[in-house]
This record gives C-alpha cells, structure tokens and sequence, in this order.
C-alpha cells in the first residue's frame, strides 16, 4: 500500500466500532505478553517491548492500559504460551498475502487462517512463497491535519535521526526507516511533539497488483474480512492496489 492507501485505510479501521477497538487492544496485549517474557519488562532494555508500546499508543491505547499489561505479564510468565507463526499465500489474481498470528493453539489457527483463504478463492503457499516480494520496513504515517510542522522540517527530522525515506501524500506523510533506525526516529518524533497516526515494523510490497475482475475484488475482499476477524490474526500484508 502506498502511503495514501495506507492512511485511508488506517482512518477506515479507526472509524470501527468499538468492538474493533477492542480487539486492536486484544492483540496488542498479547503483544506485550510475549514481548516480556522474552526479554523482561522495562523497554529500555527491551527493544521489542519497546516498539509494542509505540503501536499501541499508535493505536490509542491508554498509558494506565499498557502498564497494567506489562505488569500482569511480569507477573505471570510462566502461563504465556502465545507463539508467532506466519503464513504465506495467494489470493485471487495472483495476489500475495502474508498472515501474521499470535496464537495459543496452533492447529486452530492455521484451519482458521487456510478456510479464509479457500473461501476466497485464494491458496496457502510454502514458507517464504511469496515474502520475497516484500520489504521488511518501519513505516510512520503522520496526518497532516494533527500536524502544524513544515514538510521540510518534519522530514529534516526524521532524516537526521535515521529515516531512509520521506514521502508527502494528499493528506499525510509517510517515513520509512530500516528496522533497526525505526525505535529512534520514532523517538525524535515523539520528543518533537509530532501525533503519529501509525507506527510499526511492517512488510512494505515492491509492486502493486491491479484487479480489474469484480468477482476476483469481491473474493479478495472476503478473505482480508475473515482474516481481519480472526482473534489469533496480529497483521496482514498483501500487495493489493486498492
């Protein structure tokens, strides 16, 4: 997705009901879970724990929230049993998809995630099938009407603290960084006050795949709904041109 299609469908999934909200919430618990038991539960010196607080405050997530996660799972390590497993496949029209779940029960989730794609006429492939078509990339996306910074100075920021990339859509900004730079530009935006409507490690596609067929958008368009209801589900990535 392109910056602009990101944004638009970030400001989609927002507009949601409050149920959505509350299995953003859901999913970035279980984030958090996972994050300290595997390297304890201060993000100074746990760099994936880190870079969950910055999606869920991203996503609006309250500070009180997030510390009482981090605390519960500080405190009841020994029971999470949470495991990211990733899935590959096509949807119709050759479309490449990319599922990423956190999930406690693995045969469940993967019936789940292969009944999503045969009702839309798509295909689980092999390990690595299709995410050599994408690029793994910290992606903020900034709306421009939470935004009072100049384009240029906005994008000195974030160039200066490491970002690789700086993009100006109709009604947003899009930064692109190497994973690895992701926590400090994310850090020299957050200090400069900048309100990010999005930011997170993801899988960024080098092309984009038109659809023209009406059935072939409507198969599509089931799966990506199934998966986006499915609990065990964290992310889903698709070249798609929306």
């Amino acid at each position: 997705m392109s910056g602009h299609s990101k944004f638009a469908n970030i400001k989609h999934k927002k507009e949601k009901n409050d149920a959505a909200k509350g299995k953003i919430f859901t999913i970035i618990g279980r984030e958090i879970a996972v994050a300290v038991k595997e390297g304890g539960p201060d993000p100074a010196n746990n760099f994936k724990l880190a870079q969950v607080i910055t999606k869920a405050k991203a996503n609006n997530m309250p500070n009180d929230t997030i510390e009482r996660g981090i605390k519960k799972a500080a405190g009841d390590v020994g029971n999470v049993n949470y495991k990211y497993v990733t899935y590959e496949g096509y949807g119709p029209g050759g479309i490449a998809i990319i599922v990423d779940a956190l999930t406690d029960n693995q045969n469940r989730t993967a019936a789940n995630i292969r009944n999503a794609f045969t009702k839309g006429q798509g295909s689980i492939g092999t390990p690595g099938c299709v995410s050599f078509m994408f690029d793994k990339k910290g992606q903020i996306i900034i709306d421009k009407e939470e935004c009072s910074m100049e384009a240029d100075d906005l994008m000195m920021i974030a160039l200066d603290a490491g970002a690789g990339d700086f993009s100006e859509e109709e009604d947003s900004f899009e930064i692109l960084t190497d994973p690895d730079s992701f926590d400090e530009v994310n850090k020299a935006l957050s200090e400069a006050g900048i309100a990010m409507i999005s930011a997170e490690v993801t899988m960024i596609p080098q092309n984009y795949v038109d659809l023209t067929d009406e059935a072939a958008v409507k198969n599509l368009q089931k799966t990506l709904d199934l998966l986006d209801d499915d609990d065990d589900v964290q992310a889903v990535y698709h070249n798609w041109n929306e």
